[in-house]
């Protein structure tokens, strides 16, 4: 009954503005969907299935109907493609640096050359936290990071304000890292999957190259953030790591793994072979070789894959409708790139506040690569401004891992959250007008 009101809707939206048949069903699941990322009513991974059902039986004889070329390969393709085999590959990596301790061994060398003082320490745990959220989850890096940093955060007296910038900068940071490279969240992966498609080249090097060192200045304008508005006093830390087992054949085997990976990803436009065949390279030696069991490939984040393959799907039918066209003739184009990038940066933070990172790339990219100047410019913009907005508890997955942790009150989230989405947003619209353009 639901589908027949949306569909009577979107029948008079028909008589009014002349909407093709096509343009109105890719309307109506747009709409739809986007009501179920943000409600989260349905769990994501359903939501994205429920695309691809739609768009097969109901968008694709609509458009063979208008005679627009399309196939049900189109659709299908978007769940099982390069971009699919990429983060399957990331997220193979990092279950092998976590079966085997590698992540908790280069946390603890990292820490074991840092100082006692509280500023020292506070840098040590946002380095931490970056550089393995570059490479591994982000929201598996915030709870080891948790489960580390946890005995430091209790030793501390309650009155210190301190205690709130150790527990904040383990999310920020572990979000910020993500931003680094093209597995470390999926908006990336997402930008980078659209601009391939129109034929533009974003290799992984590339996007480290546009996007690590925004990262770095952003993380360090984040460690003097925490130290201000939560000054160290005269706290004194002595920071104890666990002693470790040293490095064993099968430690050296899964770092050796780790390494030539991260060279294949690199190295893609000289070996010819695409980022998702590398990623391929990691499932195969993985489980083949035994390091991973079935039970480990059972614990992948299929959700996020099946997510990330129903917004490109949710991206073909729109394209393929023409309703990226029409979104895109309605922004005001005799408005300066400038006014349209602020427009869309402020977008993609507001939406990413209150929904998945991954579910606002999906409905904006589209968008922006549909639009007739700076499309390389915007795609790459919105993804990093989706992985930069942290000002509630539920804006990203270590926020909400920071605030169960019991240490933090959502105001305080909110304060600094705030501050650090302001400043990320002023980094990326600086870097897209000064940095990216010498890149790209």
């Amino acid at each position: 009954m639901g589908l027949l009101i949306v569909s009577y809707q979107f029948h008079v939206l028909h008589l009014l503005f002349g909407l093709e048949k096509q343009e109105e069903i890719s309307t109506i699941i747009l709409v739809a969907t986007a009501i179920l990322w943000v409600s989260e009513a349905l769990p994501l991974y359903i939501t994205s299935l429920a695309v691809l059902f739609f768009q097969i039986i109901w968008l694709l004889p609509a458009l063979h109907e208008t005679d627009i070329e399309a196939s049900k390969e189109d659709f299908l393709i978007a769940f099982f493609g390069d971009l699919t085999l990429l983060f399957m590959g990331g997220f193979v990596l990092a279950a092998l640096l976590n079966k085997y301790g590698i992540s908790r061994i280069i946390a603890r060398r990292i820490f074991e050359r840092t100082g006692n003082s509280p500023s020292s320490i506070l840098l040590s745990i946002i380095i931490v936290s970056s550089i393995l959220s570059m490479w591994l989850s982000n929201t598996a890096t915030a709870a080891m990071m948790f489960a580390i940093i946890a005995p430091v955060i209790i030793s501390l007296p309650d009155t210190s304000p301190f205690k709130k910038a150790i527990a904040l900068a383990i999310p920020f940071s572990c979000n910020l890292g993500g931003i680094g490279t093209p597995i470390g969240t999926p908006p990336n992966a997402i930008a980078m999957e659209y601009l391939q498609q129109m034929n533009i080249d974003v290799s992984f090097a590339k996007w480290m190259l546009l996007a690590v060192p925004l990262m770095i200045i952003l993380l360090f304008l984040l460690w003097k953030l925490l130290l201000k508005l939560y000054p160290q006093g005269d706290v004194k830390i002595e920071l104890e790591i666990e002693a470790l087992h040293s490095f064993g054949k099968r430690q050296y085997i899964v770092l050796a793994i780790f390494i030539v990976t991260i060279l294949g990803w690199l190295t893609t436009g000289i070996t010819g072979f695409s980022t998702g065949i590398v990623g391929l390279f990691v499932v195969l030696v993985a489980f083949g070789s035994g390091l991973l069991s079935t039970r480990d490939f059972k614990n992948l984040s299929w959700d996020i894959l099946f997510m990330l393959g129903g917004g490109l799907c949710l991206g073909v039918g729109i394209k393929k409708s023409g309703i990226t066209e029409i979104v895109a003739s309605m922004i005001p184009m005799n408005e300066s790139f400038i006014i349209i990038l602020v427009l869309f940066l402020l977008l993609a933070a507001v939406m990413t506040t209150f929904m998945s990172n991954t579910a606002t790339a999906n409905l904006l990219i589209p968008v922006a690569v549909a639009l007739p100047q700076g499309e390389v410019i915007l795609a790459i913009a919105i993804s990093l401004m989706c992985s930069s907005s942290m000002a509630l508890p539920i804006s990203t997955p270590p926020n909400a891992i920071a605030f169960g942790s019991g240490y933090l009150e959502s105001k305080e989230m909110l304060s600094s959250g705030m501050l650090m989405t302001i400043l990320a947003l002023i980094g990326i619209l600086l870097s897209c007008v000064f940095y990216l353009p010498l890149i790209v």
